[in-house]
């Protein structure tokens, strides 16, 4: 499967046979949405930096509630959790979604604020690729984010929701979390896209890609 980084905590997840998902297109963050078309959208949240669906071309499916769903024979769960450790008091609801692509489990956690659980964990479980906030603030931050890795244990693990030179918003940026990792765990992706293939989980460690986001024109 192929997973471009479009920004912030927005991905564009594209199986091998060309169905694609989009998740938490953003709206004026400090730069802009890259003209992307998708057969499904998920939204964590509505907030207004994860639910600028208008911003995705086609007709997509738009996922933002729990539950069970299949398109184009990808397998899409949404599961409930919290934007905040106070079971939704500060921030409200997330949805955690997990993808069926291509015979990789892939999990977007959202806006997760809660701790890891044994009881979110079985709900989860089994992740190869997870997709994790990293920034602090409004999410987990780098510590609780390293926690989450070491009780999941994915093959592959991509740091999301952090701050970037661009980035408007109040948040962390990743080094503590990405220094909690051995240089050769570490793999730093810049032109936004990467190729995924069942092979590629052979490893016996977690190994952390850190994505460049996809340019768009307005950045050059």
């Amino acid at each position: 499967m192929k997973i471009q980084y479009l920004g912030h905590s927005c991905f564009a997840l594209t199986e091998s046979t060309g169905t694609t998902v989009v998740t938490d297109p953003y709206g004026k963050i400090g730069f802009d949405m890259p003209a992307v078309r998708s057969d499904i959208v998920t939204v964590s949240h509505g907030h207004y930096d994860h639910n600028n669906v208008a911003a995705v071309k086609g007709h997509p499916l738009i996922i933002d509630k729990e539950g069970s769903y299949t398109f184009e024979g990808v397998e899409v769960t949404g599961i409930r959790s919290f934007h905040d450790d106070e079971g939704g008091a500060l921030r409200g609801e997330n949805i955690i979604f997990k993808f069926r692509m291509d015979g990789l489990d892939v999990c977007h956690l959202g806006d997760i604020g809660e701790s890891c659980t044994a009881e979110l964990l079985e709900q989860i479980l089994p992740i190869d690729i997870l997709l994790i906030p990293v920034g602090g603030k409004y999410t987990i931050d780098g510590e609780q984010a390293r926690e989450y890795v070491d009780r999941i244990m994915p093959a592959i693990v991509i740091p999301m929701h952090y701050k970037t030179k661009e980035l408007n918003l109040d948040i962390e940026k990743p080094d503590d979390f990405i220094d909690t990792f051995e240089d050769e765990e570490t793999e730093h992706c810049e032109d936004g896209s990467v190729e995924i293939f069942r092979d590629d989980l052979s490893g016996d460690r977690t190994k952390v890609i850190v994505m460049e986001r996809l340019k768009t024109d307005g950045d050059r």
